[in-house]
């Protein structure tokens, strides 16, 4: 049997729900490109590919990576080192990975338990996590008592364990005859040897280790310090030991042979003229495979950490610490609600460039009581969860002019506008205003309060981008869901940077600055030993930025009330194993973001997480902590004689909608404070409100046992009094009141100059704007004026609802195969899944 036999095999007998997780874990059917997949044949072979195991890898610990790098280190021991990918003939060519058959390098289980017990692995767990590798096909299923590696890990076993190619593949690539023959006289094998006969010579003299010891012991001091650096790894020099046989020309064919006169460096030059170091491009020579083992000690064994080291900067937890995360959660629900209240109010324009003008911003963060990055936050959270989405205005077609090529057109200009989805959301308690933008914070690329560039001007919509974002989230949370129960991550830099590398054991693509730091000094003494310049080293990552992602991410968590005083609350808690159930996976899609408020368990999540239990779960489970966390809304509020309306805890929809009708908001916190002033009262009043209305509805939001304070009453009372003196008349806009000194006086008032008033009687005035135009005017100059219909009734002023079509996909079409779903082509790993168990598409 051979590796994509037992593969095929062991994908047929998985549980429907299993087989779903292991495709969505490799991307499929997204990832297979413009190759179907219609049988377990098929599949087997993509499982199989390095692209698929490499996505694999991208969700695996630390742990399960040194893991799977001590399994293939024994599987090069036993069975020595495969060809290095063939270099291509073209420099647009991909490299040619070599064929690997992975049960022809088979490790056995025994062994390996063994060597890793002697590093320090314990048997149990070095056992259990060979069942966790070979769940997720990154250890082949058969055959049992053997550990089997995907080709990949082969392929790229002796690159991992510092080794340089074979000596057979290096000599062949870079020498013709004279050099191979040069060498081998060197060697000692004389000079009247063919090439193949030569070449054969050089290999078996490096794959005998005693041999290689016994030459090297005789080597220049030069040489042995050159080896002490080049045999740990990685096997790469800079010399000048070789130049291009053509000149300049060092393609993929081209040959090298040896600088006349040598590179200057006696040992450079002693390690090129007997074969252990091979050019492999200009100025770069290669330590072989068979003389970096053969000078290598006995390997010890690993020390693998499978499970994470415990977090030391901890601090106790204060009592009910939990509690003050529920207060963040609900006060971060109401702040949403502000900015997107102000938002369905007045729009936002959207640049041509992309992303809202900081104007805008700013006017909006002002109109909501926020700063401006927590509303650059609510908007950006509320377009990923389909709350709010762009939409393009109508315009006319361009007039044909000079400068404008025929058939052109401008583009339209878009605003930001809520979704249909809003009001609904508007109308939830406020665990249910949560949820949506939680789970849309969970999964999408971007941590949108961190801006590295201090050049530049942060911006809401922006185009979420950020490759590290979902790792260092996940990574985080993972991290501290390890503390002890009653401790918190201390607010220290040293407790910080211990969550940083904890939550790059989680997520291992965070470890690249981590370990670039590390060694930087090392490299840097190492780069004049090995003549290598430090600028042609590969980019190391900016640790700074890092760093800069996970505190912003610490600071929204804590935002949004997953995190109070360094530890997971029950909704962090929930977050975490949302990540874990992949929902990431499936941005731009949002698991959750639709959810059936209301609903209870699994039970109005939506049909396409019907087919994904795990997650399903994982999203229920979110939502229960959020109404857990969050108390029931207030309805009732405590009136002040200094006209403040006071209110605990987050407002129901109801109570905040009355408050705003006839109030300001003058303070937030753990209560709400609003101002109710003759200027907020007018508002109330042009929307068609009564006095008699405003108080019985004020006094029924009193809290029990309290009622509304006399000289608020007076001040509603007399606000109403004074309301509609001034009359604006609908037909020729004319300005009217019974009161002939305040007509007198709008006619004279120099801040109404531009509507062109004029005087017709003694109570009427005329106007050259329209209605709308002279109203506001008018309530900006200070008056309280009244629209008036042609038969002498009130009309009232209301702005048409415009709502955008929303935009968040469903966890099916999400990531369509091709494009726009086709029918017959799986758009997603459920339809894979059954077309599979159905058999191949005929």
């Amino acid at each position: 049997m051979n590796a994509r036999t037992a593969v095929e095999s062991w994908l047929a007998g998985l549980p429907s729900e299993r087989l779903v997780e292991l495709l969505e874990e490799r991307g499929l059917p997204r990832a297979a490109g413009y190759t179907r997949i219609t049988t377990y044949g098929q599949l087997a072979e993509h499982l199989l590919s390095d692209a698929s195991v490499e996505c694999a890898l991208r969700t695996s610990t630390a742990g399960e990576a040194e893991l799977l790098a001590a399994v293939a280190a024994l599987a090069l021991e036993r069975h020595g080192a495969l060809p290095a990918p063939e270099r291509p003939r073209y420099g647009w060519a991909p490299e040619v990975p070599p064929a690997v058959e992975p049960f022809e390098r088979l490790v056995p289980e025994p062994d390996a338990v063994a060597w890793l017990a002697s590093g320090g692995t314990s048997r149990e767990q070095a056992l259990a996590a060979f069942e966790r590798l070979r769940a997720r096909g990154l250890l082949l299923p058969e055959p049992r008592g053997h550990l089997a590696l995907p080709p990949l890990l082969h392929a790229a076993a002796a690159r991992l364990d510092g080794y340089g190619s074979p000596a057979e593949q290096l000599l062949t690539a870079a020498y013709n005859a004279p050099e191979v023959k040069r060498i081998a006289a060197r060697l000692g094998f004389g000079e009247k040897l063919t090439r193949g006969a030569a070449q054969e010579r050089i290999v078996a003299f490096l794959a005998d280790a005693e041999r290689v010891r016994d030459l090297v012991a005789g080597a220049p001091e030069r040489a042995r310090e050159l080896l002490e650096h080049l045999v740990p790894g990685p096997p790469l020099l800079r010399t000048h030991c070789f130049v291009p046989r053509f000149g300049d020309y060092a393609g993929p064919d081209g040959k090298f042979v040896f600088r006349q006169g040598g590179s200057g460096d006696e040992g450079t030059d002693w390690l090129a003229a007997h074969g252990l170091v091979v050019p492999v491009g200009p100025d770069l020579v290669e330590l072989a495979f068979e003389a970096g083992r053969a000078l290598r000690a006995d390997q010890p064994a690993p020390t693998v950490l499978l499970t994470p080291e415990a977090l030391t900067a901890t601090a106790g937890l204060p009592p009910g610490w939990e509690g003050q995360g529920g207060v963040a959660a609900g006060a971060a629900a109401w702040r949403a609600e502000l900015v997107l209240r102000e938002l369905a109010a007045h729009p936002l324009a959207v640049r041509r460039a992309g992303g809202i003008a900081v104007r805008e911003t700013r006017r909006l963060a002002r109109a909501a009581g926020a700063s401006e990055q927590d509303a650059r936050l609510w908007l950006d959270l509320a377009v990923t969860a389909g709350l709010a989405a762009p939409k393009a205005d109508e315009t006319e077609p361009p007039a044909r002019g000079r400068g404008r090529p025929r058939g052109s057109a401008p583009k339209p200009q878009s605003r930001l506008l809520p979704c249909e989805a809003y009001d609904a959301w508007a109308a939830a308690s406020p665990a249910a205003k949560l949820l949506p933008l939680v789970a849309a914070w969970t999964v999408v690329p971007e941590v949108f309060t961190f801006w590295p560039d201090e050049d530049e001007t942060p911006v809401a919509l922006t185009s979420p981008q950020d490759p590290y974002a979902v790792p260092v989230r996940q990574g985080v949370l993972r991290a501290l869901a390890t503390l002890p129960e009653g401790q918190g991550l201390a607010d220290t830099d040293e407790a910080r940077e211990e969550l940083l590398e904890a939550a790059a054991w989680f997520q291992p693509v965070l470890r690249a600055p981590l370990i670039a730091e590390a060694e930087e000094a090392e490299e840097a003494e190492e780069a004049d030993i090995l003549q290598v310049d430090l600028e042609d080293l590969e980019d190391l990552g900016d640790l700074e930025d890092l760093r800069g992602r996970l505190e912003a991410t610490l600071t929204e968590a804590e935002l949004l009330g997953l995190v109070a005083h360094g530890a997971l609350t029950a909704a962090g808690r929930a977050v975490d194993a949302l990540l874990e159930a992949g929902a990431a996976r499936h941005y731009p899609a949002v698991p959750g973001a639709g959810a059936d408020p209301a609903g209870h368990g699994t039970q109005g999540l939506g049909p396409d997480l019907r087919t994904r239990p795990v997650l399903a779960r994982a999203v229920a489970e979110l939502r229960t902590a959020l109404h857990t966390m969050l108390p029931a809304p207030r309805t009732t509020a405590r009136f002040q004689a200094d006209a403040t309306a006071t209110v605990t805890g987050a407002p129901s929809p109801e109570l905040a909608e009355l408050l705003s009708a006839v109030a300001d908001i003058e303070s937030e916190g753990h209560a709400v404070v609003w101002r109710i002033t003759p200027a907020s009262l007018r508002r109330a009043l042009d929307a068609g409100w009564t006095a008699d209305e405003i108080l019985d509805r004020l006094t029924a939001a009193c809290e029990p046992g309290t009622g509304l304070p006399q000289p608020l009453a007076y001040t509603v009372k007399d606000t109403a009094r004074t309301h509609g003196r001034l009359r604006v008349v609908r037909s020729a806009c004319c300005v009217r009141s019974d009161d002939t000194a305040l007509i007198a006086e709008v006619a004279q008032a120099r801040g109404l100059a531009k509507l062109g008033l004029r005087r017709i009687a003694p109570t009427v005035l005329i106007s050259t704007a329209p209605p709308d135009q002279t109203l506001d005017a008018l309530r900006t100059a200070g008056y309280a004026p009244a629209l008036e219909a042609e038969t002498g009734s009130t009309v009232l002023r209301r702005l048409p609802t415009e709502r955008a079509p929303g935009r968040v996909p469903t966890l099916d079409l999400a990531h369509p195969q091709y494009g726009e779903p086709v029918r017959g082509i799986p758009s997603s790993a459920q339809q894979l899944a059954e077309q599979l168990a159905g058999g191949p598409d005929r």
